[in-house]
């Protein structure tokens, strides 16, 4: 089974678009994040950020026949790193990460806006090193 090479890079092109939005977002002073819909925003492109993340991992994963590791956010993250497909350190960030969209999906009432601002100021490299990352796996495995 081979990977859907475009798939994936539908996604990334989605991952960028919404790294975008939160880099723009990130760029607020806080009081003015604070006091609009801004925060709102800024977790519906997160979420949607985390979501495609693992879609992508659960999708290499199953195609390289690790699909039991791929049912969830977590074992996505371990499965990938595991592969050698993303580094020890962004595996971690992806642990983090799962972690972080169960609380966006099943907590949201628990999140808050300052952290929110806090998350898109510090971690989006994390994004980026993701992209990278699985644009570095694509090219070097055309053939698979």
């Amino acid at each position: 089974m081979t990977v859907n090479k475009l798939l994936v890079k539908q996604r990334l092109v989605l991952i960028t678009q919404y790294l975008q939005e939160l880099q723009q977002l990130s760029q607020l002073p806080k009081e003015q994040f604070l006091n609009s819909r801004n925060a709102a925003a800024a977790e519906s492109y997160l979420r949607r950020t985390l979501e495609a993340i693992f879609d992508i991992g659960r999708h290499i994963l199953a195609k390289n026949g690790k699909i039991n590791i791929a049912l969830e956010y977590k074992g996505i993250a371990f499965g990938l790193r595991e592969m050698d497909i993303i580094s020890l350190e962004l595996g971690e960030q992806l642990i983090k990460m799962a972690g972080y969209r169960n609380r966006l999906v099943h907590f949201y009432h628990q999140v808050s806006d300052e952290e929110l601002y806090e998350i898109i100021n510090t971690n989006l490299e994390d994004i980026k090193s993701f992209k990278a990352q699985i644009l570095k796996y694509l090219s070097e495995n055309t053939g698979k």
